[in-house]
């Protein structure tokens, strides 16, 4: 392969792992329903248990997703987590905090007791997703940084990433993100746990859920879809600016077009058949369309000659999957590493079988004395 064909390659690797991360991120949701969906404490017990067995699979996509920007585009990672630095801890003390409130909220006599570590747990579930939303947000608006002939960077405001917040584009990317995160935890509840009282509480949460995150993910595309964007010119790398830059990408790439459709009919029929058939089979066919759609939204921020991350500073510092990325050596070898990336699928997939043969129960976990 040559060297475009590779960062293509690995661009479509890093946009699969982040919508399996999305997929995941029902975890995190789920922490945000606790007193919503579980009334007293032995409920609240059988939502965060049945979350615990998931938790650690959401922080190896996170950790994969991480990796893979770091070996196939290192100076998008210095250039975003070295320069939007204050939203980039902060996202990586919200995880810190879920796992340490997982390992800590039922050990006895705890200094701070269990309301406590259900408090970091929420934390995580929706100030996490949010900024991490707000991250990603910000590949379509941009981030404040000059690159110089070196691939050296340095960002331009003192605020470090924070004012990302003050962009609507990126709020709405954020909250978006919450809202599908708490709709697919009531999704998975509902395959998951042989719970009544909850089960039955759940339909209210994923409706008024699920239209807020429609309206907003409406919002979201509308404005990628029609606002615009930035391309560079394959030969000389000059980056200026096009009205309606990724709409016109879709129309450049139809089959990317049929993919999104696709993905957007599968999340609705998921929610469809869990709200008007009344079956638990729903997270299925979301999980499907989340995993397709944010794919497809990764793929035509990279190619078609897109620029990924804009820079606000400086249009001819903006990223492109070909300005940004590792040698050809680099990614070559590294190829052959992403051929790991089925193990990890395959190890999520056979992990979650045997965790979830059966529904989850209240009894089972009182019977389980190492329970979180």
């Amino acid at each position: 392969m040559d060297l475009l064909t590779l960062q293509e390659y690995w661009w479509f690797l890093v946009s699969v792992i982040g919508a399996l991360f999305v997929f995941m991120t029902f975890v995190q949701g789920g922490q945000t329903l606790l007193y919503s969906l579980g009334h007293t404490e032995d409920e609240r017990d059988l939502l965060i248990n049945s979350l615990g067995r998931k938790w650690e699979l959401t922080f190896t996509m996170l950790v994969m997703f991480g990796g893979a920007l770091f070996a196939a585009f290192p100076l998008f990672y210095a250039v975003s987590f070295g320069g939007a630095y204050y939203v980039w801890m902060a996202i990586l003390f919200c995880f810190i905090i879920q796992a340490v409130a997982y390992e800590y909220r039922k050990k006895p006599d705890n200094l701070y007791g269990e309301r406590f570590y259900e408090i970091l747990l929420y934390i995580n579930g929706s100030l996490g997703i949010f900024l991490i939303g707000v991250a990603l947000g910000t590949l379509f608006t941009g981030g404040n940084f000059v690159v110089n002939s070196s691939h050296l960077s340095h960002w331009t405001v003192q605020s470090y990433g924070l004012e990302a917040l003050l962009n609507p584009f990126n709020v709405a990317f954020g909250l978006m993100l919450v809202f599908l995160s708490r709709m697919q935890a009531g999704l998975y509840f509902l395959n998951s746990l042989d719970a009544p009282a909850i089960i039955g509480r759940i339909k209210r949460v994923v409706t008024v859920n699920f239209i807020m995150f429609l309206v907003l993910f409406l919002s979201v595309l509308g404005m990628i879809l029609f606002s615009e964007g930035l391309v560079y010119a394959p030969t000389t790398g000059v980056v200026s600016v096009k009205s309606m830059k990724f709409l016109y990408s879709f129309l450049d790439m139809p089959l990317l077009l049929v993919l999104l459709l696709v993905g957007v009919v599968s999340l609705l029929w998921g929610v469809f058949i869990a709200l008007v058939k009344n079956s638990d089979k729903a997270i299925w066919f979301t999980g499907f369309g989340v995993i397709v759609t944010v794919t497809v939204v990764m793929l035509v921020l990279g190619l078609d000659n897109s620029v990924y991350y804009p820079s606000l500073a400086d249009i001819q510092s903006s990223l492109t999957i070909e300005n940004s990325s590792g040698s050809y050596y680099t990614l070559s070898v590294m190829s052959v590493v992403s051929l790991l990336v089925p193990v990890v699928a395959g190890y999520i997939f056979f992990v979650w079988r045997s965790m979830d043969k059966t529904k989850l129960t209240i009894d089972e976990i009182k019977s389980d004395s190492h329970h979180y």
